[in-house]
């Protein structure tokens, strides 16, 4: 019998779909909730266990009580075990490593968390390389090698466990960024150290890296062939990422690095736009939109990490036709074959994704790549 813990960081990610680029520290989540940010970290835990429950595995389920833990297990009919509650509401980083504590003091085989690069930090503080953890992505950033790709990837992990099946383990880095950079537009990443994760290639998210190439020259090139091919009265939505950037500073336009600005006909309609902005402008202006967008390096997202803004309410609004995919060949390259990968907290929409999409790599070039919620 496999015994699970389940440690919830119900904050992760409440900066992302406001356009506060993290979620680390009292001020922020407070800010992000007073401008309407949904919490989702409880419902991607969900999800991850969903798979668990469909699969019928033999568990031993400890959790701490209310977001932290239990509120995901409900309607799951899975049985579970309460080990503590938060000492605080709303719950701190201090919460998070006294549960990773408590819950690694159940004789784990594996202690999941869903949360971000932050929660990973404090798990790795609290239980070091004591227990097996795997992570649930649920913050902004998440750069670090501990998550899975998407929720229901971590519970077919965790089934594939309980199943007996042929799992390595291994240590994988945790990093992690300076917010305050972030938000002036710098990504200061951070080795931090190393959990023990279970592996199995295609479940688990690569470290964020930069480009192994000069981007300059290729980014300048995309630029120019997107700019060509604009449309007269069409809205693009301009992802985060230097290499949609050269685009902003091919048209002349202001740009923001680490955010998701909106244009059209040489104009900033938007600058630095939360999920409410972007939707908010696409219902009431009758133009047609597009999204263009780039892929992390060494990891392959084009939705899901450092865009929540892009939300699947945003991106249907939109039009799956109308997203544009750009990366140099060696960003692609890169990910060795694996898919580019989806991860837009709405399963029906991230199938939907799937498939093989052109991905303009240059000057009027274009190659065909997959898309996939798995590799």
């Amino acid at each position: 019998m496999l015994r699970i813990g389940l440690l919830v960081n119900p904050y992760a990610g409440v900066g992302g779909s406001v356009a506060l680029k993290g979620s680390d520290g009292a001020e922020i989540r407070d800010e992000a909730l007073r401008r309407g940010a949904r919490l989702r970290a409880v419902d991607r835990a969900h999800r991850a266990f969903q798979v668990l429950a469909e699969g019928d595995a033999k568990l031993e389920i400890y959790c701490w009580d209310g977001a932290m833990g239990s509120d995901a297990l409900e309607g799951l009919g899975l049985d579970y075990r309460i080990c503590g509650k938060a000492a605080s509401d709303p719950s701190t980083a201090q919460d998070t490593r006294q549960a990773a504590l408590d819950l690694a003091a159940c004789e784990l085989d594996v202690l999941v968390f869903a949360g971000g690069d932050g929660t990973a930090r404090d798990v790795l503080d609290a239980v070091g390389e004591s227990v097996a953890v795997l992570g649930i992505p649920s913050g902004v950033k998440m750069h670090s090698a501990v998550y899975a790709v998407s929720p229901e990837a971590a519970g077919e992990l965790m089934l594939r466990l309980a199943s007996a099946g042929l799992v390595n383990v291994s240590l994988r880095e945790v990093r992690d960024i300076d917010e305050e950079a972030f938000r002036a537009g710098i990504v200061k990443a951070r080795f931090y150290g190393e959990l023990l994760t279970p592996e199995e290639g295609h479940y688990l998210q690569h470290t964020k890296v930069g480009g192994i190439e000069s981007e300059e020259l290729v980014a300048a090139d995309i630029a120019a062939g997107i700019v060509e091919t604009m449309e007269t009265g069409r809205i693009y939505l301009i992802g985060s990422g230097s290499t949609t950037a050269a685009i902003m500073e091919q048209l002349g336009l202001p740009n923001t690095l680490l955010g998701i600005d909106a244009i059209c006909d040489g104009e900033v309609l938007l600058s630095d736009a939360a999920e409410a902005d972007l939707l908010k402008l696409l219902r009431s202006d009758e133009r047609p939109a597009q999204i263009i967008v780039t892929a992390i390096g060494g990891q392959g997202h084009i939705f899901g990490r450092g865009n929540q803004q892009l939300s699947a309410e945003v991106i249907r609004q939109v039009g799956l036709d109308n997203i544009t995919v750009v990366a140099g060949k060696g960003k692609i390259s890169s990910l060795e074959g694996r898919a580019l990968l989806v991860d837009t907290n709405d399963a029906e929409l991230d199938r939907a994704l799937c498939g093989y999409r052109r991905v303009v790599t240059g000057y009027r070039d274009e190659i065909l790549y997959p898309v996939g919620v798995l590799p």
